[in-house]
């Protein structure tokens, strides 16, 4: 199907004969010799002045370049047939801690102790590549949550997104009560069987304006399902923390993600090792996908380089014109001559 995207553009057409009249006309400043028997001298030389065009034929070419300009602008385009996307339906945010207890070493990946921030990234990473056909979002809290990417189908930016976060970007402390208002905020126009938020944090709320279990009551109001997941290694585990006297999970509040999840009908999870985190993902790729309304899309095929490389050629040819055409004439006149 022929569209035009822009057919608003030909409402231009009418602008240089509007510029012609408001503008005052050009003086090039050379004298001008003015000659009234010119027709006489040319019978004198044995050849008719040449009869000039009238002036809508020497304005029509111009015309034809206008109009085939303002087509290409107007943006013409061949739609094909429309195409469902494939959708699976959910609408999963993910709330990622990043406050600076998440830099602590205690979690293993191959064999060496690294982050929590950097298990997240690693297991995280895959469990969001793997969303085909659900849109995807990101939130980042510490002090404060930010939207680092909004729901979308384009699940790579999102996990490069993810990979690029670094603790205490959005400050020090814990705002768990903030990142769940933010996300009712984002899922709140959503349809109501599709709203899914993953909250992965490592401490208790200490910061933010939202008490947790208030900011869960306004997300059960909106159907939204908040699924938890603990993250950090057990108190008095054996790591490197343990040389500086830090008891590796011992802020963890368990009891406050136990009751966002009870209230809103998501489950808690609780991860101290990369294979508990992996495990999570693998439950929770079982939740049933909601069912959105069927989405569809038209391939378009952009039209413009056509009447924009007739414009072009006819330009050529007028400039190819005006350079050749005196010189011919000069020719043929000293050939008469001759």
């Amino acid at each position: 199907m022929f569209e035009l995207a822009w057919p608003w553009v030909f409402l231009l057409l009418p602008l240089p004969w509007l510029l012609r009249w408001a503008l005052p006309a050009a003086d090039s400043g050379d004298s001008a010799l003015k000659v009234s028997f010119l027709g006489e001298l040319e019978t004198l030389v044995g050849r008719r002045a040449a009869v000039a065009l009238p002036a809508w034929r020497q304005q029509l070419p111009f015309l034809v370049i206008w109009l085939l300009l303002l087509f290409a602008a107007a943006r013409p385009q061949w739609l094909g047939e429309p195409l469902p996307l494939p959708v699976s339906g959910r609408d999963l945010l993910l709330a990622v801690d990043v406050s600076g207890s998440m830099d602590y070493p205690d979690m293993r990946w191959n064999g060496d102790e690294i982050s929590r921030l950097e298990l997240v990234k690693h297991l995280l990473g895959d469990f969001i590549t793997e969303r085909r056909g659900d849109r995807v979002g990101l939130i980042l809290f510490g002090s404060k949550a930010y939207l680092q990417a909004p729901l979308t189908f384009d699940r790579q930016t999102v996990r490069i997104w993810l990979e690029e976060a670094v603790v205490g970007i959005a400050g020090s402390n814990t705002a768990i009560g903030d990142a769940i208002g933010l996300a009712v905020k984002r899922l709140r126009d959503r349809p109501a069987e599709s709203r899914v938020l993953v909250l992965i944090t490592d401490g208790a709320n200490n910061g933010g304006e939202i008490e947790p279990l208030l900011a869960a009551r306004l997300a059960a109001e909106e159907k939204i399902k908040i699924h938890t997941i603990g993250i950090g290694a057990d108190a008095g585990s054996e790591s490197v923390l343990q040389r500086f006297g830090f008891s590796a999970g011992a802020e963890l509040d368990e009891t406050t993600l136990r009751g966002i999840a009870d209230q809103t009908g998501g489950k808690y999870f609780r991860a101290r090792s990369s294979g508990e985190l992996e495990a999570i993902g693998a439950m929770l790729d079982e939740l049933e996908p909601a069912a959105q309304q069927p989405t569809q899309a038209r391939i378009a095929d952009a039209l413009y380089v056509w009447p924009l490389s007739a414009a072009f050629l006819i330009s050529l040819l007028l400039v190819a014109n005006n350079l050749w055409h005196p010189r011919l004439q000069r020719l043929a006149s000293r050939g008469e001559r001759r």
